[in-house]
């Protein structure tokens, strides 16, 4: 078409040049009288040629015209058939999402009905029209296929007229959840108290426990695709696809529960522990996300699971207590570490949590007094005003103990490169007396006897977690045995000890061991008094009041005791706690719950006989503790913390029944 019109342009162009040419010759001619009749002839020619060059010039514009109308024609109905029989669904809608016009592979693909002129493109499924219009635009479902729908807006039309078009990514789709279905997660399987099991029992029933305990792992995978390998006495690695652990964590683990009907002789319950990494890259990166779990679990007191996804940990079961290991030689290998690392320092720093208590200053006093003989400087960091233990601080200091305690800032002014910090009572880094002092220093020592949370305080030199320890001044006591004559402690520190063992044990009654009568008994050598120690629990008549107040205000819900006071006053710490306990002495109430506000925080005290895990109850409110007592502070307001509690032991009865 180029080529012929180009042609044409010197066609006429050379004509031109002749005819004005002519014209030029003939007027030259007729001016000579020999040549006269020669110029009228050529004028004439000349003439007749710029008349068929203007009579081609209006002919082949009209053709021209022609040609392109027809060419435009076929064009607009080449892009409607286009359009029309595009591959993928199109809809044309405007700027009300109304549809106007849709191509026949809509209909057939997506529309059930005949025709959907008028209707809303939300008729049409759950479609997100502001998504839509963007670069990725939006992933729907619609009739059974998944479409990627993007669209195309002319904002100069009038009307503001868009073209959206779905692309069918359903092949995509179903391979991407087939991928994400037969990801292969590890499981961890580790038996919490074979050995305790095992002991003294006859080898035919040791083979029955065996027998139960594999039957039990088979039963786990069955109806699966999953590999299990035995890899010790006590531990099993499974190996299992997403397809099918996903039911098994909606069902919260139920092996759980049934490993704890095997017993021996109708005691000796079997527990497991249960860590799972599913979100690895690859087995290798899931095989440490399951350790890590197995290790939380193990740390919290086992009989429970955890899966690891989305970089954090997710834990099931837990209602069983720690059992109550005894293990000596475990505490004499750590005493005798913890020992080498703290004559490695000049200074020694310690501290328990805020508001601290007679167990974390009872720790935090019997270890200083061990140490001091070991080291250049020892001290217990301790809020003089906000703190549970005045009546035990000032005991010491009667006794002419001085240079015992200084402030949190003091100690943070004596903290340098040659200063160890002992944490005890906690692992919880925002709960520390002082979060400034943990911040700067270098090395640190953890014994806690709570369960493991997952973001304790790291990195340390040293962690010693027993959450089977009935308190850390008994982890405390056990640890002082083994450090050896240079470190013998004073009666009113062995008192000190002695007291904390007391308050977490409501005077030997909960989570108490054999471990913990020992540790009492040492202590009793040491010279302890248990009157004087009771001494130290005397309440003021305001505070005795305060705790009465609270008890008439519970209710029981659930076969739990919960109390609350919008009032604030001193004492109310130790009142709360106090009226905890007093209320699991109530008929057919299996655990407590004070509520309280403080410092426009809103603090809830748990406590439990051990039929209810207060520990996990507090814990899915962003507390923690330990089975039998547990504490959470909510920032939000009375009535609102009340709400989430009760919606918290509905919960945990749901799971756990």
């Amino acid at each position: 078409m180029k080529r012929s019109n180009g042609l044409n342009a010197l066609i006429r162009l050379t004509i031109a040049v002749v005819a004005l040419s002519g014209l030029i010759s003939a007027y030259l001619l007729n001016r000579s009288p020999d040549y006269a009749t020669s110029g009228k002839v050529l004028l004439t020619l000349c003439v007749i040629s710029v008349l068929l060059l203007i009579f081609e010039g209006i002919v082949f514009q009209n053709h021209t015209r022609k040609s392109i109308a027809k060419l435009a024609t076929a064009i607009s109905k080449t892009e409607k058939n286009s359009l029309m029989n595009f591959p993928a669904p199109a809809v044309i809608i405007d700027s009300k999402a109304t549809i106007l016009w849709y191509n026949r592979r809509f209909a057939m693909d997506i529309l059930a009905t005949e025709e959907a002129y008028g209707w809303k493109m939300t008729d049409i499924g759950n479609i997100d029209m502001q998504k839509v219009f963007t670069p990725n635009g939006d992933l729907v479902c619609l009739s059974k296929r998944f479409y990627e729908a993007k669209a195309v807006h002319n904002e100069q039309a009038k009307g503001s007229l868009s073209l959206i078009f779905f692309n069918d990514i359903s092949d995509y789709i179903e391979l991407k959840y087939e991928t994400r279905q037969s990801h292969k997660a590890v499981i961890i399987v580790s038996i919490d108290n074979l050995d305790d099991v095992m002991a003294n029992i006859r080898e035919s029933e040791k083979a029955h426990i065996v027998v139960e305990i594999e039957k039990l792992i088979e039963n786990f995978v069955e109806n699966t695709t999953a590999v299990t390998k035995k890899t010790a006495s006590d531990r099993f690695y499974i190996y299992m696809e997403e397809r099918h652990l996903a039911p098994i964590i909606e069902a919260r683990f139920k092996i759980l529960e049934q490993a704890r009907k095997i017993t021996v002789d109708g005691r000796n319950n079997v527990t497991l522990s249960i860590g799972v990494g599913r979100t690895g890259e690859n087995l290798a990166v899931s095989e440490r996300q399951a350790k890590q779990a197995l290790e939380l679990c193990q740390g919290r007191g086992g009989d429970q699971a955890a899966v690891h996804e989305d970089g954090e940990f997710k834990f099931f079961g837990g209602v069983s207590n720690s059992s109550d290991k005894n293990n000596k030689v475990k505490v004499r290998m750590v005493a005798k570490a913890m020992y080498e690392r703290i004559t490695s320092f000049e200074k020694v720093l310690i501290m328990g949590h805020r508001f601290a208590d007679l167990d974390a200053v009872g720790a935090a006093t019997g270890l200083c007094c061990a140490i001091k003989p070991l080291v250049k400087e020892a001290y217990v960091v301790v809020d003089p005003v906000n703190n549970l233990s005045k009546p035990l601080i000032e005991h010491i200091t009667d006794n002419n103990m001085t240079n015992y305690y200084i402030t949190p800032q003091q100690g943070l002014e004596m903290l340098d490169f040659n200063t160890l910090l002992i944490v005890v009572d906690t692992h919880n880094p925002n709960l520390v007396e002082s979060a400034d002092i943990l911040q700067r220093a270098k090395e640190i020592i953890v014994i806690d006897h709570h369960r493991r949370m997952v973001n304790g305080i790291e990195p340390t030199l040293m962690t010693y977690l027993e959450p089977g320890a009935s308190s850390a001044c008994e982890l405390v006591t056990d640890l002082i045995e083994y450090f050896g004559d240079k470190s013998k402690i004073s009666v009113p520190a062995a008192e000190a000890l002695l007291s904390g063992i007391m308050l977490d044990t409501k005077n030997f009654v909960m989570r108490t061991g054999s471990g913990t009568f020992e540790a009492a008994a040492y202590l009793k050598r040491l010279g302890a008094d248990t009157v004087t120690v009771k001494k130290l629990f005397a309440n003021s008549m305001e505070t005795y009041q305060q705790k009465s107040m609270l008890i008439n205000s519970a209710e029981v819900y659930r076969n739990c005791a919960i109390a609350y006071t919008k009032e604030n006053f001193a004492n109310i710490r130790i009142a709360a706690s106090q009226a905890a306990d007093d209320m699991l002495g109530i008929t057919d109430v299996l655990a407590s719950f004070v509520v309280y506000e403080s410092n426009s925080v809103v603090n809830i005290s748990a406590r439990s006989m051990g039929a209810i895990n207060v520990q996990v109850i507090m814990e899915s409110l962003g507390g923690g503790g330990h089975h039998t007592m547990a504490a959470c502070q909510l920032k939000t307001d009375l009535q609102t913390a009340m709400v989430n509690l009760k919606k918290a032991i509905d919960e945990y009865i749901k799971n756990n029944g």
